[in-house]
């Protein structure tokens, strides 16, 4: 006999169901540390998406861990001074590559690092173990789905796979499969910007390391 779902009081005292964490085919939860740490839904409509407490305390940890040198070598610390405070935040972020150009994706959309590097004029530390001064360039809305799409599909995956599907559905509200145009509806809502290094030769100088 199958099992009903719990049920809680709901608006003038109407009950619903409750749901469970979504289940991943093997059956446990999606997200880190067995659903403890769940997907954030950043598909989302709405001006800004501000990330669990849990999130960014393990934003701590990961930059600390990212600036010791490990992890994937395109993941990456943006440090740039809080607006208000002029304190450094750290930020860890995922490098994405195309043309042979070096990008970054707000996956939040207008979070508050891209709120700093704005009031920065761009100017941010970036790197791993070794950092430099970099600028970042604010990319024009048209030209924004080709770089999403390269951070679909970085490391060489593949669209249509599950990472992507995952990756695609909760970070942009798109197919595992979407269409530049289909991304293009959806890249006014997430900054992506390019990095510079003004006066340096060999802008790649320090990535993995």
């Amino acid at each position: 006999m199958p099992v009903r779902p719990p049920r809680r009081a709901g608006p003038a005292g109407s009950t619903q169901a409750v749901r469970s964490p979504p289940q991943s085919p093997g059956g446990r939860a999606q997200g880190i540390f067995g659903g403890i740490l769940q997907p954030v839904d950043y598909a989302r409509r709405t001006p800004y998406r501000r990330p669990p407490e849990l999130y960014r305390r393990l934003q701590r940890i990961g930059a600390l861990v990212t600036t010791l040198g490990f992890g994937p070598r395109d993941v990456v610390v943006v440090e740039v001074p809080g607006r208000v405070s002029g304190v450094i935040r750290r930020t860890v972020l995922v490098r994405v590559v195309r043309d042979s150009e070096q990008y970054l994706v707000a996956l939040a959309g207008e979070s508050e690092w891209v709120r700093n590097a704005r009031a920065a004029k761009g100017r941010v530390v970036i790197g791993r173990r070794q950092r430099h001064a970099a600028e970042l360039v604010e990319v024009p809305v048209p030209e924004r789905a080709a770089v999403i799409r390269a951070y679909l599909l970085r490391w060489g995956r593949r669209a249509g796979t599950r990472a992507v599907a995952r990756e695609a559905g909760s970070f942009f509200g798109v197919g595992a499969d979407a269409s530049l145009d289909e991304i293009g509806e959806v890249a006014e809502r997430y900054p992506v910007f390019r990095v510079e290094y003004p006066g340096r030769r060999d802008s790649g100088r320090g990535w993995g390391k």
